[in-house]
């Protein structure tokens, strides 16, 4: 049975083969990375250059937040708003970043360059793992994998832009919902998170015919706060209740 290290990150035994790992790593490097073909023509057709296509890829690199920026633009919000619509969303890799600096344990010189790292899929592949080694491993496997093939993919996109033609006519507008919504599926677990993420629908599609674009994502974040706000409310009624009892 293995057992945890004193600092909250998996103990060195019992570990999982490598080859295992860079398995389980390149299959999700390769299936998300292919998606930047699609950002790539998403981002051309809304108006952006080859140039800023590829530097969001290079220095950005968190896809549900590009895909956000580039859909606000094409839909005709301005560049504020689409800006922090795409910084909210981003706001999530500063969390995976807490939990994998305990995690992985590397060391400083090289933490602000695997900070361009820490997004969804690496933080899944690493937090998979039993060992701190197998999360190391699965962690540069990801990144690497999925931030090289990414970016290829996107340079491929936006050279095709124009040869594919309107992206609406070939349906890969909705190929940035589609990848975000397929990874944040897997992640709503409790009943919680599933009314969080119910709630954000309502807001974001319920306020598309009044409010700019861009504008609805924003105040679908207020999803949150306000279902955790019900939800203790909640609790705490029904332990008011039993203690009347």
């Amino acid at each position: 049975m293995r057992s945890d290290g004193g600092d909250g990150a998996p103990s060195e035994d019992g570990g999982k083969p490598d080859g295992a790992v860079v398995r389980d790593a390149l299959g999700v490097g390769v299936a998300v990375g292919l998606s930047g073909f699609a950002f790539g023509v998403t981002s051309a057709g809304s108006g952006l250059s080859l140039l800023q296509t590829c530097a969001l890829s290079l220095l950005v690199f968190t896809g549900a937040s590009q895909f956000a920026l580039v859909g606000a633009l094409a839909a005709g919000g301005g560049a504020v708003t689409a800006a922090a619509g795409a910084f909210f969303l981003g706001v999530r890799n500063a969390f995976y970043g807490l939990r994998l600096s305990q995690l992985l344990a590397l060391p400083r010189a090289v933490r602000p360059f695997a900070a361009q790292w820490v997004i969804d899929e690496t933080t899944a592949v690493s937090l998979a793992q039993p060992t701190r080694r197998a999360a190391r491993l699965g962690f540069l496997v990801t990144g690497l994998s999925l931030y090289v093939l990414w970016n290829l993919t996107t340079l491929l996109g936006a050279l095709g832009a124009d040869a594919i033609g309107d992206t609406k006519a070939w349906g890969l507008d909705a190929a940035g919902p589609a990848v975000f919504l397929a990874l944040l599926a897997p992640m709503l677990r409790t009943g919680t998170e599933r009314a969080v993420a119910a709630v954000a629908v309502l807001l974001g599609l319920g306020l598309l015919p009044v409010l700019p674009a861009g504008v609805p994502v924003l105040v679908a974040a207020l999803a949150a706060p306000v279902v955790l706000w019900a939800h203790g409310r909640r609790n705490a009624s029904r332990g008011d209740r039993e203690e009347a009892r």
